[in-house]
């Protein structure tokens, strides 16, 4: 007696529920492409953590960083630091950019400041202005306002506010906290090639390249981005501040 073999035929249901399946897993790279080059081509989300820039940015801001404005180099694009060297597609930072990047005595966070110096430049504060080069940077006294938490002071005390404008006309608004602060007079710095020098906005609340030891010049390799905008920012009570949101100058 010859025994047939029996073949087992998968039911329609299952060849649907089999090609669905199948269907899902090509359109996973199709639907991730744009989130993929937009986060790590394009722009990187970065929050706020510390009042070293107010007011051009303040904790609970939440910016976005344009990768591609300085090319791309070891600490803009992830996973690759240990093999580049150098910027593709490089372009330097220019003056009044306020830029994300890594130190070089720390490369392993990311800090955003204000470019004021280039290579070349001779940075100096003096009583509490920058001078470039031998000469003051152009300020304008604002109407002083209170200082809140980003000074650090009592509630009811007031900060001196100036528009600062920088030879190629970036402008901008900075806070002076306290006359005569620690770092309100300084050495002359000379800005040696590939390396840029950056302040904070918030001058008497800001580590940045004035503390030699500790912050330093900044390499140009080491930039990841130039903040171009505020997408969202919430106070301190987590209420939006929709007036925040916008480009950043």
């Amino acid at each position: 007696m010859t025994t047939l073999s029996q073949t087992i035929r998968p039911s329609r249901a299952q060849a649907r529920e089999w090609k669905a399946i199948l269907i899902l897993i090509l359109l996973v790279p199709v639907l991730w492409s744009p989130l993929i080059l937009f986060r790590f081509v394009l722009y990187q989300p970065f929050s706020i953590p510390s009042n070293s820039m107010v007011p051009t940015l303040m904790v609970g801001d939440y910016v976005f960083a344009a990768k591609y404005a300085y090319g791309y180099g070891r600490y803009s694009v992830p996973f690759v630091s240990s093999w580049i060297s150098s910027r593709v597609f490089a372009a330097d930072a220019e003056y009044g950019d306020i830029v994300v990047f890594r130190t070089a005595k720390d490369n392993s966070s990311d800090y955003v400041k204000r470019v004021v110096g280039l290579p070349g430049d001779r940075i100096q504060m003096r009583q509490g202005q920058l001078f470039l080069n031998d000469k003051p940077v152009t300020r304008v006294a604002l109407k002083e306002t209170l200082a809140g938490s980003a000074c650090g002071v009592d509630d009811g005390a007031t900060v001196k506010r100036w528009r600062e404008t920088l030879p190629n006309g970036a402008s901008y608004e900075t806070h002076d906290c306290v006359d005569n602060g620690y770092l309100d007079n300084t050495n002359v710095f000379t800005v040696p090639p590939g390396h840029f020098f950056v302040l904070g906005d918030n001058r008497d609340n800001s580590t940045d390249s004035r503390m030699m030891s500790a912050f330093g010049f900044v390499p140009m390799d080491n930039l990841v981005g130039k903040v171009t905008r505020i997408f969202w920012s919430l106070d301190e009570d987590g209420e939006p501040r929709f007036e925040r949101m916008g480009k950043v100058e």
